[in-house]
């Protein structure tokens, strides 16, 4: 099956049909982090969302850890999927989707150990997809996301095999790496940010190798 591709840290309507033009099939628009790259105001989100066809699918990236606050940010920006960076503290993934039965939830896992395993399974259960990447939720101030780093593949492969549901994988992809990724984990798709960008700004070229790794 073709992969599907994310591209993250999406700033600006011209990024978004840039992303688009080259074989993107989805974007991903960052809310308000504790750190991290991308991210842009909620009017700004809702703007690119707004004026993104389908059936590109347009993420909102959101650091909220109850279910309540959650909703209430996708309120304010109408993206067609919830990327849930952290993990939900009140409220679950069947809360979100009664109240927002149209919006797809996607579930990031920090893959940090063996039993990172066990919680993504566990996600799994309720969310839509999961996106396995290179954060820790755990350090002071939290890493929810845009590290650059990868992390333990062998662990991504593991939770990919077993999950019941498509996984996205995260974390310091680049055009070349890209093509080992996909070979050595097997995900449904793959998830992008600073691997296609230079000075921050999305990078057509890289973006075009990126893309031509994936797909040949």
């Amino acid at each position: 099956m073709r992969p599907k591709v994310k591209i993250c840290c999406i700033n600006s309507l011209a990024e978004a049909k840039l992303a688009i033009k080259h074989g993107a099939s989805a974007i991903g628009l960052v809310g308000n982090m504790p750190s991290g790259p991308g991210v842009i105001t909620d009017d700004l989100i809702f703007k690119i969302a707004k004026n993104t066809p389908p059936p590109i699918a347009t993420f909102l990236l959101t650091s909220h850890t109850t279910s309540s606050a959650v909703i209430s940010h996708h309120k304010k920006v109408h993206t067609n999927t919830i990327q849930i960076v952290d993990t939900l503290t009140d409220g679950s993934h069947v809360d979100i989707k009664n109240i927002l039965p149209a919006v797809k939830v996607v579930q990031v896992i920090h893959v940090l150990n063996e039993a990172t395993i066990e919680q993504a399974l566990k996600e799994a259960e309720t969310a839509d997809a999961l996106l396995l990447d290179s954060g820790n939720p755990n350090l002071s101030v939290k890493v929810l996301g845009g590290t650059g780093r990868t992390h333990n593949w062998a662990l991504s492969r593991k939770i990919v095999e077993q999950s019941p549901i498509p996984v996205f994988l995260a974390g310091g992809l680049n055009p070349q790496n890209a093509r080992k990724a996909l070979e050595e984990v097997q995900p449904y798709g793959l998830d992008i940010c600073s691997g296609v960008r230079t000075n921050g700004l999305l990078d057509e070229q890289k973006l075009a190798t990126f893309m031509n790794e994936v797909f040949k």
